[in-house]
């Protein structure tokens, strides 16, 4: 969030500002919670941190020539957005793997969504669904629809191209194939064994 803020000062931008709260678990639609899974690691449940076959599809289709895909799992997203910076580098990789094992061994799952729920940039300069929630839709977290939230999960490979508040074609097409994801992965019962693994 930082460097997001001084970069766009030293662009000359200062009119940006960061928008950001935090949101306890409870208090998140599990809509939310479903929508950046199936968009963004629909293993999570079950991986320890790392999403192996995702990893082989990518160095091969970067081996055949093709577009690099990402392959980072949720856990990823968080040790990279939580403690260090953007950008391609080899000594970035391997501390975000170091952290990814740590953060899987010392938090449950759900306390690894509410904080990536929590830090994910949703526009320019606005971080969690706390900021992005009532900014987009005039509505709490905790009130999210299933479009909504699929909407807002549908932005995030490119929160400074995309706009939820504003919704391309492309990004309505993605928006969809979201929902049929969330529907396939069984709806609010993922949810509702992703929160069993963290009880007592």
């Amino acid at each position: 969030m930082l460097g997001s803020y001084f970069s766009a000062w030293g662009r000359g931008d200062y009119s940006y500002h960061v928008d950001y709260r935090w949101t306890d678990y409870s208090q998140i639609s599990r809509h939310a919670k479903l929508a950046v899974i199936a968009s963004e690691d629909q293993k999570f449940a079950y991986h320890p941190g790392f999403d192996l076959e995702a990893i082989d599809r990518a160095v091969k289709e970067r081996e055949s020539g093709k577009r690099l895909r990402g392959a980072s799992t949720i856990t990823q997203q968080v040790a990279k957005n939580l403690f260090l910076w953007s950008g391609p580098s080899f000594v970035r990789k391997g501390l975000e793997a170091y952290l990814t094992l740590l953060i899987e061994a010392f938090w449950s799952k759900q306390r690894i969504l509410e904080v990536y729920l929590n830090i994910a940039e949703f526009g320019p300069g606005i971080y969690g669904v706390g900021a992005a929630t009532p900014r987009f839709f005039h509505a709490r977290p905790s009130e999210l629809t299933q479009g909504q939230a699929a909407l807002l999960a549908a932005v995030l490979p490119a929160p400074s191209k995309f706009h939820a508040d504003m919704p391309s074609v492309y990004l309505r097409k993605r928006q969809a194939w979201i929902i049929w994801q969330m529907n396939r992965l069984g709806g609010a019962q993922y949810i509702h064994s992703l929160e069993a693994q963290a009880a007592p």
